[in-house]
């Protein structure tokens, strides 16, 4: 069976499609932070990703298919911590494990590539399917932002996730399994991200 979910680091042929799943309204619904106001602000945001030390992003590829967005960020701060933040944005890839599977991928290379000791995430407090998704990676609730962001002419409410390099790796082996009998990923891990 060929691979099914891979992370491939973004590049400038990623520009367009990056700004038109991050601007969609349905994708926007569910991310922690508003979608940029303009095409310059995206565009000083993408160019910033491809050259930052400090951020490294990759689309999530789905049978082949480019479906989703996984970032790290602050990956050149002292206490080697990192932000996490992930999309799925096909709908033909939602609902289908993809997710699970490309956050399994980014921890790995957040944990063995960036050596990273701490990943976290803030999501929205009812985004229920991304909180189902980064418990099952083995996230941890960590704390509860009530009314912490304004969006969409409304108050939210943000859970606070985190993930340590050893919680990972007393996980990692389950899920892997996991994910490869249910065909989403390969038997080997090391050519189904690239750092």
């Amino acid at each position: 069976m060929g691979v099914m979910v891979e992370l491939k680091p973004v590049t400038s042929d990623d520009d367009h499609r990056l700004f038109c799943w991050r601007t969609d309204p349905i994708i926007d619904r569910w991310m922690s932070d508003p979608a940029p106001p303009n095409r310059t602000t995206y565009d000083l945001w993408f160019n910033n990703l491809l050259v930052s030390s400090d951020q490294v992003g990759w689309t999530i590829h789905f049978a082949n298919e480019p479906v989703g967005f996984l970032a790290l960020t602050g990956l050149s701060g002292p206490n080697r911590r990192a932000e996490w933040s992930w999309y799925v944005a096909s709908q033909v890839a939602r609902g289908r494990g993809v997710g699970r599977a490309a956050q399994a991928l980014g921890l790995d290379l957040a944990f063995e590539t960036y050596g990273m000791e701490r990943v976290s995430a803030e999501v929205l407090a009812d985004n229920d399917a991304a909180l189902r998704a980064q418990a099952a990676a083995g996230f941890r609730r960590e704390g509860y932002l009530r009314r912490h962001l304004y969006k969409n002419e409304a108050f939210h409410d943000i859970v606070v996730l985190g993930i340590l390099s050893n919680e990972w790796q007393l996980k990692r082996k389950n899920v892997m399994s996991m994910l490869v009998n249910s065909g989403l990923l390969a038997g080997s891990s090391s050519k189904r991200a690239v750092g």
